[in-house]
């Protein structure tokens, strides 16, 4: 397994892990799935100023992982919002561990020093991950999105690196 920081060339891979999130689960709250050319502004725009990173085996993209502001407010700058999507099929294998280990080491050596993810609940072995990874629920959103016809809720989790 390689981690790399993420290029313009991976756009269309990125693209095609998350279509899986937003047509198929509530795990990403987005109705559309963003084309590639959306993925690599949207890669652009947030490496500017944090980490964007993807897990690569043999060639193949297994998953990403990037972190962008918690919030606009200057008080926050040492605060981020992390976020990962993995292959669907390359669950399971250490790729998620790998890319937030890297990216936690990468945000600490910026000056992060608290991390912020937003997770459906209950949702899919993604609050169970991150509790894996030293994340605890802080707080919870009942019901604030809408989607396939049901209402979902989210929590957010945090890490103090």
């Amino acid at each position: 397994m390689n981690i790399r920081n993420a290029a313009a060339s991976d756009a269309a891979e990125l693209a095609r892990i998350y279509r899986y999130y937003v047509e198929e689960t509530a795990i990403s709250f987005e109705l559309e799935a963003p084309s590639p050319e959306e993925m690599e502004r949207r890669r652009n725009e947030y490496s500017q100023h944090y980490p964007y990173i993807v897990a690569e085996d043999g060639g193949h993209l297994a998953g990403y992982a990037y972190a962008h502001p918690f919030s606009a407010r200057a008080a926050y700058r040492r605060s981020a919002e992390v976020t990962i999507y993995l292959d669907k099929d390359m669950t399971g294998r250490g790729y998620g561990r790998a890319l937030y280990g890297e990216l936690e080491r990468r945000l600490s050596e910026a000056g992060i020093t608290n991390l912020y993810a937003i997770v459906m609940y209950p949702g899919e072995g993604s609050v169970e991950f991150h509790e894996k990874m030293g994340y605890r629920i802080v707080g919870r959103l009942t019901d604030c999105g809408e989607k396939f016809g049901r209402l979902w809720s989210v929590v957010y989790m945090e890490k103090i690196l």
